[in-house]
This record gives structure tokens, C-alpha cells and sequence, in this order.
């Protein structure tokens, strides 16, 4: 990887995201929130925000820490904010959920805590999209793979800023009718600007680096990656603009949306477009597991948005179109996380490892750290249980989906598993595992100041 060095603070930012994950399968699986309570009840929206904030905005913020300088080959920028950024996500993501189990009936918590938990997240999101722009700004003109990561940026600013708004409101801390309104007719447009916006750009952006990277693909930038951008960028417009309309007319509730959901529709069908190029002019015809289990994860993209787009399926789809997002979280959004965690992990412990004797010694490959055969088992399990999960989502079926998620919950933990084997070198050759002067890495915290 071209110019790669050591966020020191990303694999605790990723130890977190997986402690998160396993916490929001586990209380699915435990009959906690949507469809065992309304999907606008205060048990969702805690869990969807252990989910969105928990495990895919801190995966997605410790992986740009350490991906936007490789991006645009500049360091990062203020890197001392990262673990300041990670405690006050963390203190934030806790205190807001607190304040929903406050409204949820739990006596021993109060409202009080979601304005707090608010002002904690803007604070945290805040510093790490100033971080990762002022590194962007560093270098000019900006590569595709990046502007991506910039739109994403914004959108993750309108979110917070939104969901703040939401917070304040249903603490009571707000009685404005313009905020009132925002939150009645608001929540689609936050969660399009977060899903869609700040997380899946996002992750095009960084996909059009990495991929061509693992696959030894052709890295040029083609005309459909630019209409991909713009269609994104229109979409993205639209929805931000529908939230200001929203504040002073209600009728904007039933307009822009649905164009802008044609226009991800077409960024996406463009975007899958461009993966299947790249996997069919890759020069390494066998690739490692964590490309083959990212296609599962495109397909997942792939139907979850084409699928949206009909009415028929999105009505049937469940309250909220469920079945949809559920897909969407975890088919796409999650499938890909861990996929690429499966290749980032391995290879962050051998740079951390074995990075400052390369050359003095003999080192093991990055793939001698993990075992593909027993991980390719737990990422067909994983991506079955989705598939069961949607579909008994769809077919309303409350037993079923607890069973898929029973299932879903068990190939997360065998994948964590593997992470952790990956971090403690367990699948390293003795002779090789630590040669002299190579650091024994922590599970999950910074070995050496050095390396920042």
C-alpha cells in the first residue's frame, strides 16, 4: 500500500465498532427494538443508533484515518484529535442512548441525557471531519476516490447537525414549532444524508482506491465514476435541500426525496457497473477472500436500492420499508465493513510488527496472519443469516427473524475470532511469528508513540 503508515489510534477505533456490532446483533437477537417495538420507538431508535453510530461511524472514522492520507499522499493532519475524537464518540453514542432508554421507561435515566449525548457527538464528528478535510485541502487537485470522501464529509455534518436537532427536541429542551416539524417530517431525509450520504459515498470513494489496490486492477478514472460522483452530489443536494424546505413547508415532505432516491438508483446501478469492470480486468486472477466476500456485499447494495425504488417493494418491505434498510445495514454496509476489515486488520498488525525489521529478518506474508478456509465459512453464514433475516423481515415473521439473527450474531463472533487470531499473530509460523526486533502488537491499543 503505497505510502502507508500507522494511524496509532485506528484498531481501538475498530475494537469499539466490533464491540458495538456484536451489542446491536446481540439485543436484536434478544427481541429488542424493530419489529418487536414500533420502528419510531425509543428501543429502535437506541439501537439503530448503536448500529449506525456505534459500529459503522466509528469503523468508518478510524479506517479514514488511516486511508485519507494514503488517498492523497499527505499525512494526516491535527492526529493528535484522534483519540480525544474516539472518547468523546464513545461518551456521546452512551449518553445518547441513555437518553432514549430515559424514554423508553427506564427510571433510572433521564431525557437530559440526550442533549448532552448530542453535544458530545457534534463535538467528536466535528473534530474528525475537520481532521480528515484539512488533510484533503492539503492537496489539490483532489483524485476521484477522495471528492468522494469529501461529499461524504458533508453529508455527515447535516446529519449530526440534524440529529442534534432531533435530541434537543425530543428532550424538551426545544420547544420550537420549525424544530418540531423537522423532526415529524425529517427523520428519511437523516437517515438517507447518514446511510446513503456519509457512509456509503464514503465507502465508494474508498473502494475505488482499494479495490483496484487488492485486485491489481487499472486505477484510471473513467467517465462512469464521474457520473457516479455527480449523481451522488445531485442526490445529495436534494435531500439537504429538502430538509431547509422542510422548516417552513411541510409539502416538502412528498417531493425531492423521490428524485433523489432515482439519482442514487442510477449512481448505484453505475457504480456496480465500475466493480465488474474492475474484477474482470484484474491482473491477479485469484483474489483473497476479503474481494470475494465485498461481492456479496454489492449484490446487497445492488437490490436494496433497486428494490427501494419500486413501490410495490417498498411497501412490502414493511414499516419504514424495514426489510429494505435492514438489508441495506448489513447486507451492504456491514458486509463490506467486514470484508475489508478482514484484509485492514492483518495487514495494520504486520506493518506494526514486522514494518521495522523488513529487510533484517525473515517476516511472513500479511496472508500467512489469517486462515481464509474456516473465514470463507462464517462470511457465507454471515451473508445467509442477512438473507434470511430480509426475508423473514418481509414475510413479517418476528420468530424467524430472531432465529436468522441467532445465526448472524454466531458468524459475527467467528469473524471478530479471526480478527483477534489475525492481531495475536496466532496463525504465523512459530520460526517466523517474532523475529528479533519485531514488537509484540496490543490487541487493540497503540504499541509505540514512534509510529504516529
Amino acid at each position: 500500500m503505497p505510502g502507508a503508515t500507522l494511524s496509532r489510534w485506528t484498531m481501538s477505533y475498530f475494537a469499539a465498532a466490533c464491540l458495538f456490532l456484536l451489542i446491536g446483533e446481540g439485543a436484536m437477537a434478544a427481541g429488542y427494538g424493530y419489529p418487536f417495538a414500533g420502528v419510531d420507538a425509543p428501543e429502535t431508535l437506541a439501537l439503530v443508533h448503536v448500529v449506525a453510530i456505534g459500529w459503522l461511524g466509528l469503523l468508518m472514522v478510524g479506517a479514514l484515518l488511516q486511508f485519507v492520507p494514503v488517498l492523497v499522499a499527505a499525512p494526516l493532519r491535527w492526529r493528535r484529535l484522534a483519540l480525544p475524537v474516539l472518547l468523546l464518540l464513545v461518551g456521546g453514542l452512551l449518553l445518547l442512548v441513555g437518553g432514549f432508554g430515559a424514554l423508553a421507561g427506564v427510571a433510572a435515566l433521564s431525557p437530559g441525557m440526550l442533549p448532552f449525548g448530542a453535544l458530545l457527538l457534534v463535538s467528536g464528528f466535528g473534530l474528525a471531519a475537520a481532521m480528515l478535510a484539512a488533510t484533503l485541502c492539503s492537496a489539490r487537485p483532489l483524485p476521484l476516490p477522495a471528492r468522494f470522501v469529501g461529499l461524504g464529509l458533508v453529508a455527515l455534518v447535516a446529519t449530526v447537525l440534524v440529529g442534534a436537532v432531533f435530541a434537543l427536541v425530543l428532550s424538551g429542551t426545544v420547544a420550537s414549532d420549525l424544530a418540531a416539524t423537522l423532526l415529524i417530517y425529517g427523520v428519511p431525509s437523516h437517515a438517507a444524508l447518514g446511510l446513503g450520504g456519509w457512509l456509503t459515498l464514503t465507502a465508494v470513494g474508498v473502494s475505488y482506491r482499494l479495490l483496484p489496490m487488492f485486485m491489481l486492477a487499472p486505477e484510471e478514472t473513467r467517465g462512469t465514476s464521474r457520473l457516479v460522483w455527480w449523481a451522488a452530489s445531485a442526490a445529495l443536494a436534494l435531500v439537504v435541500g429538502r430538509i431547509a424546505w422542510l422548516v417552513f413547508d411541510v409539502s416538502a415532505a412528498r417531493g425531492p426525496l423521490a428524485f433523489a432516491t432515482l439519482l442514487a438508483g442510477i449512481a448505484t446501478l453505475l457504480y456496480c457497473a465500475d466493480v465488474i469492470r474492475l474484477f474482470r480486468e484484474r491482473r491477479r486472477k485469484a483474489v483473497e477472500l476479503n474481494i470475494r466476500a465485498s461481492y456479496a456485499a454489492f449484490v446487497a447494495l445492488f437490490l436494496s436500492v433497486a428494490l427501494f425504488i419500486v413501490p410495490g417493494a417498498r411497501a412490502a418491505a414493511g414499516e419504514g420499508a424495514a426489510a429494505l434498510v435492514y438489508l441495506f445495514v448489513f447486507g451492504w454496509l456491514t458486509g463490506l465493513g467486514l470484508a475489508q476489515l478482514y484484509k485492514i486488520v492483518p495487514f495494520l498488525t504486520w506493518l506494526e510488527c514486522y514494518g521495522s525489521v523488513l529487510g533484517r529478518a525473515a517476516v511472513p506474508r500479511v496472508q500467512d496472519l489469517v486462515r481464509e478456509g474456516r473465514s470463507s465459512l462464517w462470511f457465507c453464514l454471515y451473508y445467509a443469516a442477512v438473507a434470511a433475516a430480509t426475508g423473514s423481515l418481509f414475510a413479517e415473521s418476528a420468530l424467524w427473524f430472531r432465529a436468522a439473527l441467532l445465526l448472524q450474531l454466531i458468524a459475527t463472533v467467528g469473524l471478530m475470532a479471526e480478527l483477534v487470531r489475525a492481531r495475536m499473530l496466532s496463525s504465523v509460523a512459530e520460526p517466523l511469528r517474532f523475529p528479533v526486533g519485531a514488537p509484540r502488537p496490543h490487541l487493540f491499543l497503540p504499541i509505540a508513540r514512534q509510529q504516529e
